[in-house]
């Protein structure tokens, strides 16, 4: 007999929902964001989704297909993600339910996380730190490895080459029958990055040609999953990434500066399924080592969760849990240790078929010191439905928090251990109409407000730099989301779109005279957007995207604005061809087809018109 159970991931981080069957008979299990996020925004891409992205990173596809602005340092230098105009620190990042967020800085660096090392991505959108925690606060973003069952043998090689010594290869191979699944994946990127550009840092701009931008990465991926019985399942994932970079430097400038990132992460699931609930020890640690020129900075994060997912009734369902982290800090000036303990709650009341409320409690302690306490309270509604058009309302309130950082507390000289956590306040909208026929259309408009009170800002103090809870930040916007898909005869088509407006003002500076209060913060777009055109007939896909990023002030007070930017993409790709057994996808991609000359930062140079051609061997 079909059983509704509900599997879920890692204390809260990760909600889960799916109706599933006894263990025996599952074939596939994937977790959904959304199951106690109720009045939140989820996008997700799936393994196919994301086939248009191998050989480039994690902040690419955010940059080019979602409202997420990504702040880029250069071809392959640190990019940072900014939800509704929060900080890059404001953003949780999560990879199988685990935290991978760097405990020292508080943040993750996209452009090494690659897509070849990923099978789907979701984002939840705004605050959610009654559901996923620390730096949750703009929105999070959730990685993840897919376990499959009965496969079989399963193999395949992706080659990728391209402009500015472009070169990329991946492998991988599985196997899996009923109760046993294990893939592993293998693969190298590399570029030189050496793109001509016009050094605006120099008398007359002239054009020079980059020479000190390679980029190197190469990684491990490893998945296991074995039934032991109709009620107990174990999961395992292992993820080692090692990136070389030559860090490219500013317009006008010669250094030479070298940075050497690695990774490793595991996760150990193990899940037992009853009638009406299912239990969950999740165990695992994220180690993360980085080298710039001859400084070395070492953290690691040590997990050990619990949680139990039941149903009370056909009504009401909920979660129960917690988990305890100790992080191990060994930097260039500092030595530390962190502790920290979370219980969580979560309650889904579903009122009517159309109509569900969640609410999600949550208490951090770390280091002896309590968190801010961080309820949410969100509802979704279908209110109108027919047999081919729906509404559906989502609505959220809700606080978030983040805890100071270790160098924030404990860098040497400047640290300052008697910080506040940074808190938010936030409530959003958000309508949604489908349609089905013809044509198939999704619009989505929602609307958001935000204060986040004691912002850390680092001050000069005497000779040295220190960090203060000394500014108030107030964010609101809106965001649109949309997609129209048909047929003409045999040919398929889709477009996608996306707007945000997004307005991030200092309400509160350093003192009264502060220029900043009242401007927009630095790096903040007011305006974003994107689309792409894709067509499908007999195995050939052809595509055309573009994103546009508007003015972005430079410094705080904003007397310095970056001009708005928009590239062109194109793709073509042909999935057909095949020899026996093996399967042949030749896809080929030009990026900024127009040749835009532009810069998300400062003086920091971005490459022009790129061609990529992708062959994979499939088995």
């Amino acid at each position: 007999m079909f059983l509704f159970l509900w599997v879920y991931t890692f204390v809260g981080f990760y909600p889960v929902s799916q109706d599933t069957i006894p263990l025996a008979e599952v074939e596939v299990y994937a977790p959904a964001l959304d199951r106690f996020a109720q009045g939140q925004k989820v996008i997700s891409w799936k393994k196919a989704e994301l086939t248009d992205f191998q050989g480039r990173s994690l902040g690419d596809i955010l940059q080019e297909q979602s409202p997420v602005f990504v702040r880029q340092y250069g071809a392959g230098m640190i990019a940072s993600p900014s939800f509704r105009g929060t900080s890059a620190g404001h953003t949780a990042v999560f990879w199988n339910g685990l935290p991978i967020n760097s405990p020292s800085l508080g943040q993750s660096d996209l452009s090494i996380l690659p897509i070849s090392a990923i099978e789907e991505v979701s984002l939840q959108f705004g605050n959610a730190g009654a559901l996923f925690g620390n730096e949750a606060i703009g929105g999070s973003i959730h990685l993840g490895t897919n376990t499959e069952f009965g496969k079989g043998l399963q193999a395949g090689i992706s080659q990728q080459i391209g402009s500015f010594g472009l070169v990329n290869t991946n492998l991988f191979a599985g196997f899996s029958s009923k109760n046993f699944s294990s893939n592993t994946k293998v693969y190298r990127e590399f570029s030189k990055n050496n793109f001509p550009y016009k050094d605006l840092g120099q008398i007359g701009t002239p054009e020079i040609k980059e020479d000190h931008a390679q980029f190197e990465q190469i990684g491990v991926v490893h998945n296991l999953a074995w039934n032991l019985n109709s009620s107990n399942q174990i999961k395992t994932a292992l993820w080692w990434n090692k990136t070389n970079r030559d860090v490219q430097p500013v317009m006008g400038s010669n250094t030479n500066d070298a940075q050497e990132d690695q990774s490793f992460r595991a996760v150990l699931d193990f899940f037992h399924f009853e009638e009406k609930s299912v239990w969950n020890l999740k165990t695992g640690f994220v180690k993360n080592e980085q080298l710039f020129n001859a400084s070395q900075n070492n953290s690691t994060q040590y997990f050990l969760a619990g949680d139990w997912d039941q149903e009370i009734s056909d009504k009401w369902t909920s979660k129960l849990g917690a988990r305890y982290t100790l992080t191990k800090g060994d930097l260039s000036t500092y030595k530390a240790d962190d502790e920290r303990i979370e219980l969580y709650h979560s309650t889904k009341f579903s009122a009517t078929e159309n109509l569900s409320f969640a609410l999600n409690l949550r208490q951090l302690v770390y280091s002896g010191t309590f968190a801010p306490f961080t309820p949410n309270l969100g509802m979704d509604w279908n209110f109108w439905n027919t047999n081919s058009q729906s509404l559906q309302l989502k609505t959220s309130l809700g606080k978030g928090f983040k805890v100071p950082t270790l160098n924030d507390r404990y860098w040497n000289p400047g640290g300052n251990p008697d910080l506040l956590p940074e808190e938010s306040l936030s409530g959003e909208a958000g309508l949604t109409w489908s349609k089905k026929g013809n044509l198939n259309w999704t619009q989505g408009l929602t609307y958001y407000k935000m204060s986040v009170d004691n912002w850390i800002l680092w001050l000069p103090k005497g000779s040295f730099w220190t960090p203060e809870n000394i500014k108030k930040v107030s964010n609101q916007g809106i965001e649109y989301l949309g997609s129209l898909d048909g047929a003409v005869g045999t040919w398929n088509w889709e477009l996608t779109t996306s707007y945000t407006y997004s307005k991030a003002i200092t309400t509160q500076g350093t003192d009264e005279n502060d220029k900043s209060i009242g401007k927009q913060l630095p790096y903040t777009p007011q305006h974003q957007a994107n689309a792409k055109v894709q067509v499908k007939k007999s195995g050939f896909t052809s595509s055309i995207g573009t994103f546009f990023v508007g003015e972005r002030s430079v410094t705080a007070d904003n007397p310095r604005m970056m001009p708005s930017f928009q590239l062109f993409n194109f793709g073509l790709g042909y999935d057909q061809l095949r020899l026996g057994k093996l399967h042949f996808p030749l896809s080929f991609q030009i990026n900024n087809v127009l040749n835009t000359d532009y810069q998300v930062l400062y003086l920091r140079a971005m490459p022009g018109r790129s061609y990529q051609f992708n062959l994979s061997i499939l088995l």
